[in-house]
């Protein structure tokens, strides 16, 4: 491979080492607090609210924040957001230290937290796409995806450790900690802004026309919307399912919080695998069926294998391949966006895709909870209405509905993906619309 290809890795890798350290902790305040929500509500709704609020915000101003990426130095952005994430994170400590930590202060911290986060993705996005050769991006991506996958082994294990040892506090200390470190690493790095593009001249207007500009662009390219539709399909089934496995597993276990951490590091360990793999392979060929049969298969042997089984090792095995399979998705669909989009227009028609593509997120998960705790579960009960038609499928007693509910989510995820392969622009997208390949203007 030419040296040129590997221009720019070497801070992608810094920054990436950063954000791989932040994620840990990041991570086990999750867990923590997962713990913490359920113990003293014990109703899947309350959590469910607070991937709500988490997400919300992120959907509400995602177009006004492209285009400010677009605009903005995209270093500085991620500083802000990741700053924005250490006050909420100690917000909450000093909360849990006083003694008067409640439900509704996660609702409203992971609010604020979300507000800043709507700039992270399209910068980062953005960002990859100037720091590193094009023929490095399925790369770049698979490395994103491995620092989340390693986040998912190690953090339920470690927060499952050492929660008694040094408690909620503690592990809220080692998230500050890391996420200090990450800041520190994004000051050091250079990071340049991209040139302007044909189009991006043309784009140039208000900020609210330029917060509109990602819509009509996605809009006009077939093949791209198809795929962005596809996602928001995939997101809702999957959200819909994904949100009550972690009650699903407890009421199942009685509780166990080991077993739990177990399984979700059973997940982490396979997107480990599947960075990994993804990372020396490159990605398939064609990108668009590592997205379409990924998201097939992800949902059968996934949300459906996790619903049927009753056990640790089938729970363990099903999440393990789900995610071993993710990489390959989110690194294709990466490809095929950043390929298509000129850099300096990324973080408009980024953060838009983002919106769409997670815009039915929420109201997964608003109707998850409600649905698990007041249909669902009574349903799956010995004698209720659901337990004589699925109870011989998911067995019956606490946590079989929702373990239906992951059932339905995975299946109907399936559904979803074969959709995308009936829609030819979609289906040919790699081939039917061109790279971007705009002459470049000096930029002011």
């Amino acid at each position: 491979m030419k040296r040129e290809q590997w221009k720019g890795m070497g801070t992608f890798t810094a920054i990436w080492a950063g954000q791989l350290l932040s994620l840990l902790g990041t991570g086990m305040t999750q867990f923590a607090m997962t713990i913490w929500a359920w113990q003293i509500t014990g109703r899947a709704t309350a959590l469910a609210l607070v991937g709500v609020c988490a997400f919300a915000p992120v959907i509400l101003i995602s177009p006004l924040a492209g285009a400010i990426v677009d605009r903005a130095n995209r270093k500085l952005l991620m500083i802000l957001s990741d700053l924005a994430a250490g006050v909420g994170t100690l917000t909450i400590l000093l909360l849990y230290l006083a003694g008067v930590l409640q439900i509704w202060h996660l609702y409203v911290v992971v609010s604020f937290i979300g507000v800043f986060g709507a700039f992270q993705f399209p910068a980062y996005s953005a960002t990859i796409s100037v720091l590193v050769d094009k023929s490095q991006y399925a790369r770049a991506s698979g490395m994103m995806s491995l620092a989340g996958s390693i986040s998912g082994v190690f953090a339920p294990v470690a927060a499952g450790i050492l929660l008694a040892p040094i408690g909620i506090a503690g592990i809220l200390g080692v998230d500050l900690a890391t996420m200090s470190t990450a800041i520190l690493i994004l000051l050091c790095a250079k990071i340049p802004q991209p040139a302007r593009s044909a189009e991006g001249v043309k784009a140039r207007g208000s900020l609210l026309r330029e917060a509109g500009f990602g819509f009509r662009y996605i809009v006009v390219r077939r093949g791209l919307l198809g795929l962005l539709c596809m996602f928001f399909l995939f997101n809702v089934t999957t959200t819909f399912g994904f949100t009550v496995l972690a009650p699903m597993i407890l009421a199942r276990t009685g509780d166990n919080a080991v077993l739990l951490g177990s399984v979700q590091s059973a997940a982490g360990i396979g997107g480990v695998v599947g960075g990994v793999l993804l990372s020396l392979w490159g990605g398939p060929k064609r990108r668009v069926h590592g997205v379409l049969m990924g998201c097939a298969f992800g949902g059968l042997v996934g949300l459906v294998g996790v619903g049927l089984g009753r056990s640790l090792p089938v729970w363990a095995g099903a999440m393990f391949t789900m995610a071993m399979i993710f990489p390959t998705v989110n690194a294709s669909s990466q490809t095929i966006w950043q390929s298509k989009v000129p850099p300096d227009l990324q973080g408009r028609v980024f953060s838009v895709r983002l919106m769409m593509a997670q815009f039915g997120t929420p109201l997964a998960m608003l109707l998850a909870g409600p649905l698990a705790d007041r249909v669902f579960e009574p349903g799956m009960r010995a004698g209720g209405a659901l337990a004589k038609t699925f109870g011989p499928l998911v067995g019956t007693g606490p946590g079989a509905g929702m373990a239906l509910m992951l059932v339905f989510g995975g299946l109907l995820a399936a559904v979803a993906a074969t959709i995308g392969y009936i829609y030819r622009p979609l289906r040919v997208v790699e081939t039917a619309l061109p790279d971007h390949d705009a002459a470049v203007v000096p930029a002011d």
